[in-house]
């Protein structure tokens, strides 16, 4: 059981009613809370969940339909996502309502009361397993509950493309260009043509620029989390670019006979160091790619990715190298 769920079941008495459980983990937790609900925007997460307790778990941008008399937020990565959820959350409980928020102390539960606390006099309730449960009674807020009010665009010009990214609150490099991208974008030449995959997709920064440099061929962008998805849309949209944007996690939801994978993999897990995602994709890609097609990604210069490329395909190029990031290539014999 995860020590945030173990929490909560701290207190049994304030968790027996109508509750949705936001971004919560994929243990036991609704065996353990009959009455609750799931809501999650991780679709390896909210895939198992489903398949553990039908009918319990809502996947999406937007919490569930339904009546709670109380709402639990299990503290995300970024403050924007915090503030977006908080407010969702808040405009979905009744007056008499209590609003929820647990995260454990390395994440920055504490940091994150203070923004609860625009909802309401904030109280601490526990301590416990190295997290913090806090609640608001009553809560309210003057913010707009909708997704597309919390929409960031940004314009990008960059290697003689022109496009606009539209990002939502807890995507990757939100509202700006990470270093890392910048550098790929600038290395997207020559690329098999065909079938292509942006692996990792976030706000469709790096399948826009494949849309519009390879207008020929066919685009897909693949994400674990639901608000990148509904970003990567965004962004297609604004740029009258087409492509099939979908939820999945790794590799494994990827179609086959590709081209070209494309990536800015992920090596975090919210605020966990997880390196499974991406080290699956470099020794599974080569099975979704047809013969003579290439895997292309950037990584920080010190993470050991050429000896497991290496191992998969049996080749690994550097093609760049700077400010720490680096582009490997890989084709498919």
């Amino acid at each position: 059981m995860d020590p945030r769920s173990e929490v909560l079941l701290r207190h049994p008495e304030r968790f027996d009613g109508s509750l949705l459980l936001a971004g919560l983990p994929a243990d036991d937790l609704l065996g353990a809370l009959p009455k609750a609900q799931g809501w999650s925007w991780h679709a390896g997460e909210a895939d198992y969940l489903a398949r553990r307790y039908p009918g319990r778990s809502h996947f999406g941008i937007e919490p569930p339909p339904g009546d709670f008399a109380g709402a639990v937020l299990f503290l995300p990565k970024s403050r924007e996502a915090t503030d977006f959820l908080l407010t969702a959350l808040t405009r979905r409980l009744p007056a008499d309502g209590h609003l929820y928020l647990v995260g454990e102390k390395k994440a920055g539960i504490e940091r994150a009361a203070r923004q609860l606390g625009a909802f309401g006099p904030a109280s601490k309730l526990d301590s416990a397993r190295h997290c913090q449960l806090w609640l608001v009674q009553g809560p309210h807020t003057t913010a707009e509950p909708h997704p597309e009010a919390w929409l960031q665009r940004q314009q990008l010009a960059l290697g003689g493309l022109e496009l606009d990214i539209l990002s939502l609150p807890g995507v990757f490099s939100h509202g700006r260009l990470d270093v890392g991208t910048a550098l790929l974008l600038e290395h997207l030449e020559d690329l098999p043509e065909g079938t292509v995959l942006d692996f990792g997709c976030g706000a469709g920064v790096v399948g826009a620029a494949l849309a519009r440099r390879y207008p020929t061929s066919t685009l897909h962008l693949l994400d674990v989390d639901a608000f990148a998805v509904a970003s990567s849309r965004q962004t297609l949209a604004a740029n009258g670019l087409a492509g099939t944007v979908s939820a999945g996690d790794g590799i494994a939801a990827a179609p086959t006979g590709l081209a070209a994978i494309v990536s800015n993999p992920p090596f975090h897990s919210g605020v966990k160091t997880d390196y499974r995602t991406t080290e699956t994709l470099l020794a599974e890609a080569v099975h979704h790619l047809r013969p003579g097609g290439e895997l292309r990604l950037v990584a920080n210069s010190f993470l050991r990715y050429p000896p497991l490329i290496e191992a998969a395909f049996g080749n690994c190029r550097t093609l760049a190298e700077r400010d720490g990031f680096k582009i490997y290539s890989a084709r498919r014999r």
